[in-house]
């Protein structure tokens, strides 16, 4: 047999060599978001709550990286989603408030999260609340739209929950309710009690409850469970495409409604309010630059103590209400985490859970979300990356949920614009892949701070002309760093919080001469950050 000639033995040593280091490239990791509504950081491992329970929150965070410091930059739902799903800015997009997000000529014309991961090969599907304003061609598969309920019916329209006292209770269906799914309202007879808040064509679906062991599945469980299926159907068949799956969760959004077991779990009687200072409000200005009687956390405070005998019987009942509904929010995390690991994805699936903003819990005499305050802006944002992720580290650099696009994008390796033209604009975030893999000395690209706007809308108080009204330049900004929190509004009034000797924000330091230095070098980072990302 003649010898192999040696060009070709030589062509065939180098594949050789190369074919371990084709070996060693990984395919591309699996994604799976995981969005609940309104959760502030009564999660175990933040400390936001003694009493909160957490365990499989907790358990992911010990098993990756959570950004003890993240938070929204537009803490209230709609601007908040349509943000980071685009990776851009309000101020960026112009999207500052409700109007769909899709009508926007630069976020139309900017590629989502999803339809990035689509683009490099992804299948996509996702269930429950997402972004606020669905558009179902950014996904492969969509299950579930966003359901609120279940809902208390009378019979004729759907309201708060009759156990609620008044005045609150007349908020209405969504904000004016809270109760255990096991006190069913009007005793569920003659079309009477629980309903689902969608229809099914002109009528409205029943909710079923006989029981703790007999009853339907809540929009929050069947979300839960179409993601279970959703992995393990992907485990079965094999498709050789890496995954993007993203299930949204309401609660612990209002009506607070949850099963009754979760209720148990705080009796009401060992319920810990909120720590609230009297006359905390007092040093701050948001009546002044913006806030009148009529705005929601205003009012919700106040409707809220007019309806028990003293105020703190009311936060107490609402934060019962509250830990209920996150100590249920986090079971059906959990269902999640269980199918990614029973399906063998834990090692090539990365794991995002997050917020889209907080919630003041009765602080500063409010009770809502779309505050300045480290109630609204703070969330709790984890990300467990196999290889990637200190398993437990807690960076306490700010960071904030536009950051979480190209993070994703980095440890992806997605490749490609996200801009579909030039009417599109690039991401505004940055990748926080070096506080995952170093999370106390991480060197980043990013800002100082974390950024937060608040909208403020045609308030009579605000004097706005209708253009000015849609002026990045002239809405409420809220600023945190590793230490200080910077609130500037848009007639010049001023906060400043020293978080290390004052973490509850309860004294306002902005008039302090001592500080006029730091208040102003504050300021300005806000400010160029403002400018360079509008």
């Amino acid at each position: 047999m003649n010898p192999m000639p040696r060009p070709v033995r030589l062509l065939l040593a180098a594949l050789t060599l190369l074919l371990p280091q084709v070996a060693r490239t990984a395919p591309r990791p699996n994604v799976v978001l995981i969005v609940c509504d309104d959760l502030n950081d009564y999660v175990g491992h933040l400390g936001g709550h003694p009493q909160a329970h957490t365990p499989n929150i907790d358990r992911l965070a010990s098993s990756g990286v959570s950004f003890v410091n993240a938070h929204s930059n537009h803490p209230v739902c709609a601007p908040s989603r349509a943000s980071f799903f685009t990776g851009l800015y309000g101020q960026s997009s112009g999207n500052l408030w409700w109007d769909p997000w899709f009508k926007n000529p630069v976020l139309a014309n900017s590629m989502t999260l999803m339809e990035h991961f689509r683009a490099n090969g992804y299948e996509v599907v996702g269930s429950g609340k997402l972004m606020h304003h669905l558009w179902k061609e950014n996904w492969d598969e969509y299950k579930h739209p966003t359901d609120y309920g279940p809902f208390a019916h009378d019979g004729k329209r759907s309201g708060g929950h009759p156990s609620v006292p008044m005045p609150y209770r007349s908020i209405g269906a969504i904000d004016g309710s809270y109760a255990p799914l096991s006190d069913v309202p009007y005793d569920g007879k003659k079309g009477k009690g629980w309903v689902y808040g969608r229809r099914s064509g002109k009528k409205l679906i029943p909710f079923r409850y006989t029981s703790e062991t007999d009853r339907s599945e809540t929009p929050d469980e069947m979300n839960a469970q179409w993601a279970s299926r959703r992995i393990r159907n992907f485990a079965r068949k094999d498709s050789g495409k890496p995954f993007f799956l993203a299930v949204g969760f309401i609660r612990p959004h209002l009506p607070l409604h949850a099963p009754k077991k979760h209720f148990d779990r705080f009796p009401l009687d060992q319920v810990k309010v909120p720590l609230i200072k009297p006359d905390d409000a007092e040093d701050c200005h948001y009546r002044d630059s913006f806030y009148d009687k009529h705005q929601k956390g205003l009012r919700y405070f106040r409707m809220l103590s007019e309806s028990y005998p003293k105020t703190e019987d009311g936060l107490r009942a609402f934060t019962q209400a509250y830990l209920a509904c996150t100590s249920f929010v986090d079971e059906q995390v959990g269902v999640v985490l269980k199918a990614i690991e029973d399906n063998g994805f834990a090692d090539n699936t990365i794991v995002v859970f997050t917020s889209d903003h907080g919630f003041n819990m009765g602080e500063k005499e409010y009770l809502f979300k779309n505050s300045p305050w480290e109630e609204s802006t703070r969330v709790p944002l984890v990300i467990r990356a196999p290889g990637t992720a200190k398993p437990g580290g807690q960076p306490t650099h700010p960071v904030a949920l536009v950051d979480i696009y190209p993070t994703l994008k980095d440890l992806c390796q997605l490749e490609g614009d996200t801009r579909k033209n030039a009417k599109g604009k690039p991401l505004s975030g940055h990748s926080m892949r070096p506080f995952m893999e170093n999370p106390k000395d991480g060197e980043w690209s990013g800002p100082n701070g974390a950024l937060s706007m608040i909208f403020v809308g045609r308030n009579p108080k605000a004097e706005l002309t209708d253009e000015e009204v849609w002026d990045p330049t002239k809405q409420h900004w809220s600023y945190r760093t590793k230490r200080w929190r910077y609130v500037r509004y848009n007639n010049g009034d001023e906060e400043l919080y020293d978080h290390a000797s004052d973490p509850q924000e309860w004294t306002n330091l902005a008039g302090k001469a001592e500080h006029a230095e730091l208040k102003l070098k504050l300021r300005k980072e806000m400010e160029a950050l403002i400018a360079k990302t509008s």
